[in-house]
């Protein structure tokens, strides 16, 4: 989703683009966020913003929009050799690890950052 991009995400970011030759993200329009239940305030930055920021980041070579609810579609269409996650994620719970891994590929799983999320800067900006 990468709303409000924190260190957390950078560390990610980071650990993606050491994984392979190229990295492309994978980032949720913003109706597909609003069905995740994000929450209705959510995303805080539009999607053009949102792909506008990471594009900018040295370490992205390309950013992919998609309207579903899960990559599914994009995984299948790119064909990736590797997937990178967060650690709030199994691999066994990574959307295209069975597409990746059948052809040899690899999901990575990045340890969280502590002390960042999006949703906890959200609620310090609301004083809460």
């Amino acid at each position: 989703m990468f709303d409000l991009l924190h260190p957390g995400h950078i560390d990610v970011l980071r650990h993606a683009r050491a994984e392979g030759d190229r990295l492309v993200v994978g980032l949720n329009a913003d109706a597909s966020v609003r069905r995740l239940g994000k929450g209705p305030e959510r995303p805080v930055r539009a999607e053009s913003e949102r792909a506008y920021v990471l594009a900018a980041l040295e370490m992205v070579d390309a950013v992919v929009v998609f309207g579903e609810d899960t990559p599914l579609e994009l995984v299948r269409r790119l064909l990736p050799d590797v997937i990178v996650k967060g650690g709030d994620y199994a691999p066994d719970t990574v959307v295209g690890a069975a597409e990746v891994t059948a052809r040899g590929g690899r999901v990575v799983i990045v340890p969280i950052t502590p002390g960042h999320s999006t949703t906890a800067t959200v609620e310090r900006l609301r004083g809460r």
